[in-house]
C-alpha cells in the first residue's frame, strides 16, 4: 500500500468528508480528511490505481487538489 497527502480546496463540513471519503472507497482507495489542515491522507495499491485517478476522483466531488 502506497501512501498520499493531498492539499485539497473547498471542504468545509462534515458532507464534504463523506463526499471524498466516500468517492475514494468507491475506486478502492482509502482516504482520511482533515478538514482544519485541508489535507486528505490517501492509502491505496499503486499497482491498482493511480494518483491521477485519485485526483480526479476528489476533482469530480467538486473539490481542487492543488
Amino acid at each position: 500500500m502506497k501512501n498520499i497527502t493531498l492539499q485539497v480546496e473547498g471542504m468545509s463540513c462534515q458532507h464534504c468528508v463523506n463526499s471524498i471519503e466516500s468517492a475514494l472507497k468507491e475506486i478502492g482507495a482509502k482516504g482520511k480528511v482533515n478538514l482544519k489542515q485541508n489535507l486528505v491522507d490517501v492509502s491505496f495499491d499503486e499497482n491498482q490505481i493511480t494518483i491521477e485517478l485519485i485526483k480526479e476522483t476528489i476533482e469530480n466531488q467538486g473539490y481542487d487538489v492543488v
